[in-house]
C-alpha cells in the first residue's frame, strides 16, 4: 500500500516538474515517454493545472451595493464622455462664445466675493483662492477676466493672439504684485496666511521671495519693474524700437501733439507690423508678398507672390518648412486678399455678410488628396478685377458738335441713363462652393486645390491648379459630380484659362447682378475712347466691363433662344451709338420684320430710311447698301485710298478736289450700320437675294465703312449658312436649346449651359476661346429718353431709293385688258399656296401654256412672284395676309 501510494505521490509530482526535469521513482519514466511520443497533447493537458491557483486567488463577488456603485460611475463617466465628443462637433465660433460668457460669468462671482463680500461657501472659497493668490490686488482679478471676455466677443477669428496675450498678463501680474509684496514688506509664509492676503498673496510672495533672498531688495524691485514692462510690451504687441512712434501717435489721437502734414494717427494693431518680423535670409519672393498693398504695383506682387508660394508649399513637404515660412505664408495671404478685393464698396447687406467672413481668414477646408495636412490653410483669395474709381472733373461728354451747314447737335447726357449699384463683394456662398470643390477633389483623389476666384455679375470662376503629373481630363471628367457638389445644373468648366495655367469651373451665382448701360458707357468716356462706333456689351466674368468697335469686328452675328437676351442686346447697341455718334457720324438702316422690336426708334435722325418691316423691301435695302459699297469703292480707287477712314480725313482737311465739270462737293462718308432684328424671317422670303446681298457686304464692306449686325433666334444651318458664317467672323452667343445651335453660332459648345437674361459667350474676331459676360442692360424709359434727345436736335433726313428696287425688269405688256379677273384668280390662287408654277396656272384656270405664262409675266411686273428660274417654280413674294392688297393693286384701286 505504501508502494502504490508513493508511486502515485511520485507520478503526481513529476506531472507538476515538467519545467526542471526532475521526477521520482519509477513513474516519472513512462510520463517522460509520453512526452516524447505525443508532444502536441501534453501542452493543452498543462492548462488547467495553471489555471486552478487563479480561481482560489479570485477575489470575492461584490455585492449589489458595490455593482450598482460601479454602474452609476460607468453611466456618469459616459454621460460626460458623450458631452466631450458632442463639445467636439460644435461650431468653433459657438466653443468660443462659450469660453467667453464663461469667463464672464468667473468675473461676475469673483466681483461678487471680493467687492460686496460675498457670504456663502462660494464666498469663502473665491476669497481664499482669488484673495489668497493676489492678496491686495484681489479686486483687479474681476476687471481682468471681463477685458478677456470681451476680447473673446469683439474678435474670435484671433487665435494666435491668445498665447501672447496670456503670456504677456501673466508677466505683467506677476511683476506687479512682487513689487506690492515686496513693498509691504515682504512677509513670509511663517507669519500666515492674513499677512500674505494684506501683502502680494502667494504669487507676490514666489515672485519677490527668490529675488530678495538672492540679490536683496535694492535690485529685486529693478527687476520686477523690468518684467511689469515686458508684460506691458507684449500685451499692447509693442516691441521697444517702436515705442517712441506708438507714444507719437497716442498724442496726436488725444489732440495733445499736432500730427506733420501728411501724418495721421494709425490705429492700434492687433499683432507686429511686418517689418519687426525677421523674415527668412533666402527667401526674398516670400519675403515681397509681406509689402504693403499701398506700393504702385503691390497687388500684382502680393498675387505672384502667393501663388508662388502656394506651389512651392505643394511641392515641398510641411516638414521642411519652418515657422517663418508658415509666418510668410500666412502674413501673403492676408495681404493679397486685402489687396485684390473690388475695390467699390458694396451694398450694407452684403458687406456686413462678407465682413463676417473675410474676418475667418483661416477656415479649414477638406484637404485634398496627397497634400500634407500640416499646412496651414488659408482663404482663397478673390481675385476679380477692381472697378475704376468714378474720374473727378472731367469736362462734359455732351459738347455742341457743328454739322453740315449751319446745324448744331448736342448728344445726350449719360446721366439720361441710369448708375447701377456697386458690385457686390465676396459671400458666404462663394466660401460654401470652394469648400464643395475641395471636398469633391478630396473624395475622388484628385491633386488639385482652389486657388482663388473672379465673382462676376452672373457666374463666379474658381480657379484650379493641378499637381505635378495630374491630368486636366480628371477635372472635365468630374462635371456632373462637380455640379451633383454644388448643386446646379449650369457648370461650365474651362481648360485652360486663357494665359493661366490654371482650370476654370463657372458656377451661377446664387444672386445675380444687373449690368447697366451706362455704368460701361461712363467707362468707356473715363477712358478716353470716343470712337463713334464704339458700343457697350455688358461684364465679364472677372468683374470688367466689355467694349467692341464694331469697325474692328467688322460684321457681328447675334443669336440666341427666345428670352436670353437678344433684343435686350440689339437695344444697347443702338443706345450706344446714339449716346456717342451724330447723325453725321454714323447712319443706320434698321430692319425688323416682328414689327414691334424696333418701333421705338422711328424717327431718330441717324435712320437713313424709316424702319423696314417687310421682308421684302428688307432685301431691296440689302441691295442698295451694295450699290452703296460699289459707289464708295469707286471713290476710294479714284482717289487712291485703301480705307474710308483715311478719305474722310482727307476730306475734312480740304485735301481732295472733286473733277472739274462734275458738279459735285465732296463730304466725308458717314459710317453705314445695318441692323437685321430676325434674319430667319428674311431667309424664308428671299433667301437668295438676302444671303447673296450679305456675302457680297460682309467680304467686302469692311473698308467702305459699311458693317452689318445679324440677330435670329433660330439659329439652324438654313438661316446661318455656311457662306454667311464664313464672312461674318464676330460672334455673341446667347443660351441656346441646344448642341447643334451653340455649334452653328460658335463652331464650338458652350451656349447651350448658358443661363439666359442676358447671359453670353463673346467670341471676336481673331480670339481662340469665347469670353463670358453679362449683356447690359437698358431700360425702356432710359430709350425713350435719349430718342427724345435725339428728336429735338434734329429731324431725319430719309433717302428715297433705298427700297426700290433695283433690278432691270423685263419689257411686259402691262396692259391687263380682258384678263383682269383671271388675273386676280391666279394671283389668289399662287400667293394662298405659296406656289407660283406656269403648269398649275394651265391645270387649275384651265388655260393655255400661253395664256398661263402671260399671267405669270403680268404677276412678275407686280412684284407678286420672282423671276423665271428655268424649269423651277418661281418665288412667291407676297405673303397671304397680304392678299388684299394685292388684289387692290392690280384693280387699280390704290397707286403702285
Amino acid at each position: 500500500m505504501a508502494s502504490r501510494t508513493s508511486g502515485k505521490g511520485s507520478q503526481s509530482t513529476a506531472g507538476t516538474r515538467q519545467r526542471t526535469g526532475r521526477a521520482g521513482g519509477a513513474a516519472a519514466k513512462p510520463s517522460a515517454k509520453k512526452s516524447a511520443a505525443k508532444p502536441v497533447q501534453k501542452r493543452p493537458a498543462a492548462r488547467p493545472a495553471r489555471k486552478a491557483p487563479a480561481k482560489k486567488a479570485a477575489p470575492p463577488r461584490p455585492s449589489v451595493a458595490g455593482r450598482a456603485g460601479r454602474g452609476l460611475a460607468h453611466g456618469v463617466g459616459a454621460l460626460f464622455r458623450g458631452v466631450g465628443r458632442g463639445a467636439r462637433s460644435l461650431d468653433p465660433a459657438h466653443r468660443k462664445d462659450g469660453v467667453a460668457l464663461l469667463l464672464l460669468g468667473l468675473a461676475l462671482i469673483v466681483a461678487a466675493g471680493t467687492w460686496s463680500g460675498l457670504e456663502g461657501p462660494v464666498g469663502e472659497l473665491v476669497r481664499m483662492l482669488v484673495t489668497g493668490a493676489f492678496g491686495r490686488l484681489d479686486l483687479v482679478v474681476p476687471i481682468l477676466l471681463g477685458i478677456i471676455a470681451i476680447r473673446l466677443f469683439r474678435h474670435p477669428e484671433r487665435p494666435e493672439a491668445n498665447g501672447r496675450i496670456v503670456i504677456g498678463l501673466s508677466a505683467l501680474v506677476t511683476g506687479v504684485l512682487g513689487q506690492v509684496h515686496v513693498a509691504c514688506g515682504a512677509p513670509g509664509r511663517g507669519e500666515g496666511s492674513q499677512a500674505l492676503q494684506d501683502a502680494g498673496g502667494l504669487i507676490g510672495w514666489a515672485a519677490s521671495k527668490p529675488l530678495v533672498f538672492t540679490v536683496g531688495d535694492v535690485l529685486a524691485v529693478p527687476l520686477l519693474v523690468l518684467l511689469t514692462v515686458f508684460g506691458l510690451l507684449v500685451v499692447t504687441a509693442t516691441p521697444v524700437n517702436a515705442i517712441p512712434r506708438r507714444l507719437r501717435q497716442l498724442g496726436i489721437r488725444l489732440g495733445v501733439i499736432e500730427p506733420l502734414p501728411g501724418e495721421y494717427a494709425a490705429p492700434a494693431e492687433d499683432g507686429y507690423d511686418a517689418e519687426w518680423r525677421e523674415a527668412p535670409p533666402k527667401r526674398p519672393r516670400r519675403a515681397a508678398a509681406s509689402r504693403p498693398a499701398a506700393e504702385p504695383d503691390g497687388v500684382e506682387a502680393a498675387e505672384e507672390a502667393a501663388l508662388e508660394g502656394r506651389k512651392r508649399a505643394r511641392k515641398t513637404p510641411a516638414r521642411k518648412s519652418g515657422p517663418d515660412a508658415v509666418d510668410l505664408a500666412a502674413a501673403a495671404a492676408v495681404d493679397l486678399d486685402g489687396a485684390v478685393l473690388h475695390g467699390v464698396q458694396p451694398s450694407p447687406l452684403v458687406a456686413g455678410l462678407s465682413s463676417g467672413i473675410r474676418q475667418d481668414t483661416e477656415r479649414t477646408l477638406p484637404v485634398p488628396f496627397g497634400r500634407d495636412d500640416t499646412a496651414p490653410t488659408v482663404a482663397v483669395p478673390d481675385l476679380t478685377k477692381p472697378a475704376p474709381e468714378p474720374p473727378a472733373g472731367l469736362p462734359p461728354r455732351a459738347e455742341q458738335l457743328q454739322l453740315a451747314g449751319d446745324i448744331t447737335y448736342a448728344l445726350p447726357s449719360l446721366d439720361l441713363l441710369e448708375r447701377g449699384g456697386p458690385g457686390k463683394a465676396r459671400s458666404a456662398a462663394n466660401d460654401a462652393i470652394v469648400a464643395a470643390l475641395t471636398t469633391v477633389f478630396a473624395e475622388f483623389k484628385v491633386d488639385a486645390a482652389v486657388t482663388g476666384f473672379t465673382r462676376g455679375p452672373t457666374v463666379t470662376r474658381y480657379e484650379v491648379e493641378l499637381g505635378p503629373a495630374v491630368k486636366v481630363e480628371r477635372i472635365t471628367a468630374l462635371t456632373k459630380n462637380i455640379a451633383y457638389a454644388v448643386a446646379s445644373p449650369d457648370v461650365r468648366i474651362i481648360s485652360p484659362i486663357p494665359g493661366k495655367s490654371a482650370v476654370g469651373i463657372e458656377i451661377p451665382n446664387t444672386d445675380r447682378e444687373m449690368v447697366n448701360l451706362g455704368d460701361v458707357l461712363r467707362l468707356a468716356e473715363a477712358a478716353g475712347d470716343d470712337h463713334p462706333m464704339l458700343v457697350a456689351l455688358g461684364k465679364d466674368v472677372e468683374g470688367g466691363y466689355v467694349t467692341a468697335n464694331l469697325t474692328k469686328m467688322p460684321h457681328v452675328l447675334v443669336a440666341g433662344a427666345t428670352g436670353s437676351g437678344k433684343s435686350s442686346c440689339i437695344n444697347c447697341l443702338i443706345t450706344s451709338l446714339m449716346v456717342r455718334a451724330t447723325p453725321e457720324e454714323v447712319r443706320m438702316v434698321l430692319v425688323d420684320p416682328k414689327r414691334v422690336e424696333l418701333t421705338a426708334y422711328e424717327g431718330i435722325p441717324h435712320l437713313i430710311t424709316p424702319i423696314i418691316t417687310n421682308p421684302k423691301r428688307a432685301a431691296e435695302a440689302l441691295q442698295w447698301v451694295v450699290r452703296e459699297m460699289d459707289l464708295r469703292y469707286d471713290d476710294l480707287a479714284a482717289y487712291g485710298f485703301r480705307h474710308i477712314d483715311d478719305f474722310n480725313a482727307a476730306v475734312r482737311e480740304g485735301k481732295l478736289t472733286p473733277p472739274e465739270g462734275s458738279g459735285r462737293e465732296l463730304s466725308p462718308y458717314p459710317y453705314l450700320l445695318v441692323i437685321v432684328d430676325e434674319l430667319a424671317d428674311l431667309m424664308m422670303v428671299a433667301p437668295r437675294d438676302v444671303e447673296d446681298s450679305i456675302v457680297r457686304i460682309t467680304q467686302l464692306a469692311r473698308a467702305a465703312g459699311i458693317h452689318l449686325v445679324l440677330a435670329t433666334q433660330r439659329p439652324s444651318v438654313d438661316v446661318v449658312t455656311g457662306l454667311i458664317k464664313a464672312n461674318v467672323p464676330s460672334r455673341l452667343a446667347f443660351a441656346t436649346s441646344s448642341l447643334a445651335d451653340s455649334r452653328v453660332i460658335l463652331d464650338q459648345p458652350g451656349a447651350e449651359k448658358l443661363i439666359g437674361k442676358g447671359d453670353g459667350l463673346f467670341l471676336p474676331m481673331g480670339a481662340n476661346k469665347p469670353v463670358r459676360l453679362q449683356g447690359a442692360f437698358v431700360s425702356e424709359a432710359e430709350v425713350a429718353a435719349v430718342v427724345k434727345h435725339c428728336k429735338d436736335q434734329m429731324a431725319p433726313v430719309f433717302r428715297d431709293d433705298v427700297t426700290v428696287g433695283t433690278g432691270r425688269k423685263k419689257e411686259i405688256d402691262e396692259d391687263i385688258g380682258d384678263d383682269l379677273d383671271l388675273l386676280c384668280q391666279a394671283a389668289e390662287l399662287v400667293v394662298s399656296t405659296q406656289f407660283g408654277s406656269t403648269s398649275m396656272l394651265q391645270r387649275k384656270l384651265r388655260v393655255g401654256f400661253a395664256k398661263a405664262g402671260r399671267l405669270m409675266d403680268l404677276m412678275e411686273s407686280r412684284n407678286i412672284v420672282g423671276p423665271s428660274e428655268g424649269s423651277k417654280a418661281r418665288d412667291v413674294l407676297v405673303k397671304p395676309d397680304e392678299l388684299d392688297g394685292v388684289l387692290a393693286l392690280i384693280r387699280g384701286e390704290t397707286a403702285g
